[in-house]
């Protein structure tokens, strides 16, 4: 009796775990009289012990943006481009789950759904309300669109998934908020986006496409679903339960039930001539019994549905209601095969209640291929100039959520302005946006949006200065005195504010949490002019003339012919500082900028004490002195030519937005000889470069700088070849780094990258450049024992080092024919008649790479890359009714948004207004535990103290999106495989023929399709590693943990104690660790 009741109590306490674990998550206030919202978990269909459960997802992927506009998509507009329409699918699902409580659906992208539920009567809001608290609506991912993961910052990242998850939280409560991430159709995966997810409190994440040598290994290893370590310095807190799905995301082949589809439906008419109930349930079993042969446990996961599919829910769903009913049937007949309607959490707890252990995974799934010719590392660069549009979006989004929470008073409009911000930011990270996958037209569209966002949010940041700037009485709105503007043109030193105007004050508001000192450059008319600093003390300057790459693009609408230079010192923290600039009525004319005289027969220096560069007799880097080293260095510019092919073959792939293929590997050079223009002043040493008609570069030493600066021009490229081409730049050192590399993730953790190397699998390459294509978010390095490079970038860019020594960036790419994975179109971006003209930054970092004095490097880099990302924004405003005098009296000129300076390592990640009377922040370590030796430790500070411009009441820290609770928070665990545990596969799958068709990667995806063409036996890379390994007997080893023995980091380490008012407030940091809290603000 006793062994009876022991068992139940054992089943009761298995339960209640798993109950416990998952439902306290949410903020909002849930009323939990009687029985309560039965979603998550506890609304799963239970899964019959003994049998192999067949979890049957219903979804669409619906793309926000790609062939069509968002809106084009969301009304089902342009048919002839595709049949999609979001509204009917939304609207089609729901009333099929109306009448059928049985049936399932998930939902991701949150950009379409609060579209559509905007349209929607109340009463139907609360019909899917009740579908959302039974679980049969669920929503998975919940950010504003499925993002890139490789093209992405992370602040970006994080702010498009806080913003989606709380108009879910805010809607639906806890119900809504997704427990499992949904990447399906990203080209490749990042571990930090396994890291946020983790941090964000999801239990696990499955993904679709993985490149097909890696897919092959870890289906014959049953290693497709696996631990992801999400950080190297967070520890098990950013662990992630990943899987790979079967089928990317699609139908299995024959089984897309959609109108979108020519597959047969099942005909069950007894009488029927057609009656196909055998033939079709035979042929779908057997797929199951096929792809249950590569997962570990009773359970597997097939996707029904694919690209914008269930427009006509009730047919999809008719067809999977007779799949379900006539496989189970055979169960009376011996079948151990039982198919229901699930969700991908609900297929999670089923792998969790299986009590088995998991392997890991430590590194990332990039580069991405689908055949042995298609390595998808050409969309890393494609669209160069939207995806620096994109990052100058972030960085404007932070500036006006900043600046809208230091408002004095805040106007009706500023939410709906910063909430369209928001959401255009949100749209701007899909997959098919950033990357540069889509339609020119679409291309087109996402910036019109950026413009437009651009222009509400600059409304409350202009009210917000101009209340903060008015004088000493700031307690009302005060009329637009000054304009505040922004001038969106000063990558090609254009500004008609600066240009036009003798008098005019520009305000630098600094969104750091700590002082900076920045070296601005204006474009201006004339070489005379003064600089006042907000004490009127006139500031050093100096003018050097527009680059004549610059001054002569032909759409450049401006008459400014030189920059003015100054030093902006000790900008403050979360503020900012105006400076006033006149043209004076006497200057001498010796300020007038002249290039130094032209050498023909000796090298050409620039520098100071920090750095300092030489340029051989032809105009090329040649030689960087830093750290008391000197050491050979070249940079120059390469092309490749793109690859060209009719796409029928792998071997006949052509590059494309897509793909990077360079025909036969060759690489061309720019130029072989580079003229030069020198510029030498007491705040800059410039080097004017122009490599030809389409390359030109400025290399840049700023005085008190500790990196040197390399601003690339390029385009048009030329096309009358008729090739396109793909344009790198590259930098060769004498660094002996021994195939080792390193790029950022997302612009987060540095990963360890080898060339022609796979941390997981033997790799076999037939692309020897692409193959070692990395994505580079934000920096690319190598070093060796003695001296470290570093490239910082501005944007998203693709680089590699296929020698040692060299590190390359591609910079742009202009292709003339389409690879055929759907875009449709080829990559050749024009403006005003011609090829696409791009512009930006690389700062170069060189020194020691170990036992360097002072500050490390890596330190450097990182504080480097804050400021690169989020440097001072720029306001101008008309100063002509305005003498120096009367603007020092008029106006406030300093203001400090913060009363404590934190310090370096600690970046304010976000300051934002949430609901009423509440901030949401973010404090970020930058740098990682074993990057400095004096400032890779724990900081501490009082955020009140912070932040004591804010009336704060109290604080209580969240999940990493800012909806959910930590110390009410729990996650899924799961075991890994024992280290000394390999699992042996070999020869229970054997291949059974002599080939392998891949499974088709080309969009739309709505069923599986394989390749027409073959792979021979042994070329994929899993067969070289399927050598007989010792199997350990125990593999699968069952959960021995219980609650009473889970880490105290996944309920909070770090919970804020409460013995005193100042201890409350007191925030503490490791190494890479972001915490946000919500702030209470006194009414």
């Amino acid at each position: 009796m006793f062994g009876k009741i022991g068992a139940w109590l054992a089943l009761l306490y298995i339960f209640s775990y798993s109950v416990h674990n998952v439902e306290l998550r949410n903020i909002g206030t849930v009323n939990r009289e009687n029985k309560g919202p039965q979603c998550g978990y506890p609304s799963c269909h239970p899964t019959p012990p003994g049998m192999l459960n067949v979890h049957l997802i219903a979804h669409t992927h619906d793309d926000v943006g790609w062939l069509k506009t968002v809106d084009q998509y969301y009304y089902g507009s342009e048919t002839l481009i595709q049949k999609a329409g979001v509204q009917y699918i939304i609207d089609s699902v729901v009333q099929s789950l109306l009448r059928d409580p049985a049936k399932r659906f998930i939902y991701v992208e949150s950009a379409f759904f609060f579209k559509w539920w905007k349209e929607q009567t109340a009463e139907l809001q609360e019909k899917v309300k009740m579908l959302v608290n039974e679980g049969r609506l669920e929503f998975i991912g919940g950010a504003w669109s499925m993002n890139d993961e490789a093209t992405t910052h992370y602040q970006s990242t994080i702010d498009q998934f806080a913003w989606g998850l709380r108009l879910l939280n805010d809607t639906f409560g806890e119900c809504g908020r997704p427990r499992v991430g949904w990447q399906i159709d990203p080209f490749g995966h990042s571990r930090e986006m396994a890291s946020m997810f983790a941090q964000m409190g999801f239990d696990g994440m499955f993904f679709g496409r993985l490149d097909y040598q890696d897919k092959d290994e870890r289906l014959m290893m049953q290693k497709a679903e696996m631990i992801w370590h999400g950080s190297a310095n967070l520890g098990d807190k950013s662990d992630l339960f990943t899987g790979a799905l079967y089928n990317n995301y699609q139908a299995p082949a024959g089984f897309c039930f959609d109108i979108l589809c020519a597959d047969q439906p099942i005909i069950d008419g007894k009488h029927s001539p057609d009656n196909n109930v055998k033939e079709r349930v035979n042929t779908f079993l057997e797929y199951v019994k096929t792809q249950s042969r590569y997962y570990r446990t009773n359970n597997i996961i097939i996707t029904m549905g694919g690209d914008f599919t269930y427009q006509a829910a009730q047919v999809y769903y008719k067809n999977l209601d007779k799949l379900i009913r006539y496989a189970n049937e055979r169960q009376a007949n011996g079948s151990n095969i039982n198919l229901l309607y699930s969700t991908p959490s609900c297929y999670l707890k089923s792998l969790h209640d299986a009590g088995i252990s998991w392997p890991t995974k430590s590194d990332d799934f990039f580069p991405y291929a689908s055949d042995p010719h298609a390595y998808w590392t050409g969309y890393f660069t494609s669209r160069p100039t939207l995806k620096r549009f994109e990052r100058d979006g972030n960085h404007f989004l932070q500036v006006c959520k900043q600046l809208t929470s230091l408002a004095p008073k805040r106007s009706a409009e500023f939410d709906p302005h910063l909430n369209f911000m928001r959401e255009t930011m949100g749209i701007m990270q899909h997959h098919d946006a950033v990357t540069g996958t889509e339609k020119q037209k679409v291309a087109l569209d996402y910036a019109k949006r950026l413009s437009v966002a651009l222009r509400a949010c600059s409304t409350n940041m202009r009210s917000t200065l101009n209340q903060l700037s008015s004088g000493k009485n700031r307690s009302t709105a005060v009329p637009a005195a000054l304009e505040f503007k922004t001038c969106t043109l000063l990558n090609i030193s254009s500004c008609a504010l600066s240009e036009t105007n003798t008098r005019f004050a520009l305000t630098l508001y600094n969104p750091l949490a700590h002082e900076t000192d920045e070296y601005i450059r204006i474009p201006v008319a004339d070489y005379k002019y003064a600089v006042l600093d907000p004490t009127g003390k006139s500031l050093p300057t100096q003018v050097v003339p527009v680059p004549n790459a610059v001054a002569k693009i032909k759409y450049r609408r401006s008459i400014a012919q030189y920059e003015l230079i100054f030093l902006a010192a000790k900008l403050p923290a979360v503020g900012y500082r105006t400076y006033y600039i006149e043209k004076p009525d006497i200057a001498p004319d010796d300020l007038k900028p002249g290039p130094a005289p032209k050498k023909t027969s000796s090298l050409t220096r620039i520098g100071n004490g920090n750095i300092k560069l030489t340029f051989d007799t032809n105009g090329f880097l040649s030689e960087v002195t830093a750290d008391g080293m000197t050491r050979q260095l070249s940079q120059e510019f390469l092309y490749y030519e793109g690859a060209i092919g009719n796409n029928a073959e792998f071997l006949n792939r052509s590059s494309g937005a897509y793909i990077f293929r360079p025909k036969a590997d060759k690489v061309f050079f720019a130029s072989d000889r580079v003229a030069i223009e020198v510029y030498k002043g007491p705040l800059v040493q410039e080097v004017h470069q122009k490599f030809n008609d389409w390359v030109s570069q400025v290399v840049r030493i700023y005085k008190q700088s500790n990196h040197a600066e390399f601003e690339w021009l390029v385009g048009p490229i030329p096309i009358e070849d008729h090739m396109g081409k793909e344009v790198i730049t590259r930098f060769k050192s004498d660094i002996e780094s021994d195939g080792i590399f390193y790029t950022d993730s997302n612009g987060r953790e540095m990963l360890k990258r080898q060339r022609n190397h796979r941390e997981t699998w033997n790799v076999k390459l037939q692309e020897r450049v692409s193959g070692n294509y990395y994505p580079v978010t934000t920096k690319i390095a190598l070093e060796d024992t003695t001296a470290r490079m570093a490239i910082l970038t501005d944007r998203a860019q693709g680089g590699s080092s296929l020698q040692d020594g060299e590190l390359e960036l591609m910079v742009h790419r202009r292709l003339l024919h389409d690879d055929a994975f759907g875009v449709g179109e080829a990559l050749n971006e024009t403006e005003f008649g011609e090829g696409l003209i791009a512009r930006g930054k690389h700062h170069l970092f060189f020194g020691q790479s170990d036992r360097r004095p002072g500050v490390s490097l890596k330190a450097m880099e990182r504080l480097l890359q804050l400021q690169t990302l989020l440097p001072a924004w720029k306001f101008f405003s008309n100063m002509t009714a305005y003498s120096s005098d009367q603007w020092l009296t008029s106006f406030t000129n300093t203001f400090n948004g913060v009363s404590v300076i934190l310090p370096k390592t600690v970046h304010l990640l976000t300051l934002e207004p949430w609901h009423e009377n509440e901030l949401l922040v973010r404090f970020e370590h930058i740098l990682e535990k074993d990057e400095d030796s004096r400032y890779s430790k724990y900081v501490q500070f009082n955020i009140k103290d912070v932040l004591a411009a804010f009336n704060i009441e109290s604080i209580r820290e969240t999940t990493l999106d800012g909806n959910a609770w930590l110390d009410e928070h729990r996650r899924m665990e799961f075991v890994p495989d024992p280290e000394e545990e390999s699992y042996d596969a070999y020869g229970t799958f054997a291949k059974t023929s002599g080939a392998v068709h891949l499974l088709e990667a080309a969009k739309p995806l709505l069923e599986a399709k394989y390749s027409k063409e073959a792979l021979k036996a042994g070329e994929l890379g899993a067969e070289s590693n399927r050598l007989k390994r010792n199997a350990d007997s125990g593999h699968f080893i069952l959960h021995k943990r219980r609650s009473q023995q889970v880490r105290a980091d996944n309920v909070n380490e770090n919970v804020v104690p409460k013995s005193n008012d100042r201890e409350q407030f007191l925030i503490e940091l490791s190494p890479m660790e972001i915490r946000t809290f919500v702030v209470y603000l006194s009414k």
